[in-house]
């Protein structure tokens, strides 16, 4: 499953995005489970749905984690992408 962003303008004019549609299934799943229970194509779909979400969580935050740069006390910058990423991924 791909998961992607839209720009704003781009987000007005197609509605959700494909993280909010994920989310929403997710939670409608999650609201059913309670309700009356989920056949079993439900259930593989919300498991399918939970990693996708998780997967994507992850990325983003190694995304932002890896453009993190840090001044030391000598002056010198160590970014901590380069210096670590290849550990996460």
């Amino acid at each position: 499953m791909t998961i992607f962003t839209m720009e704003t303008d781009e987000k007005r004019r197609c509605g959700m995005s494909g993280m909010e549609k994920m989310i929403r299934r997710i939670n409608e799943l999650y609201h059913k489970s309670h309700k009356e229970g989920l056949t079993e194509e439900e259930r593989a779909e919300q498991a399918e749905l939970r990693s996708a979400y998780v997967a994507s969580v992850r990325n983003n935050l190694k995304g932002q984690l890896d453009n993190i740069s840090i001044v030391e006390k000598d002056g010198t910058i160590t970014n901590l992408g380069e210096k670590h990423g290849k550990k996460m991924g």
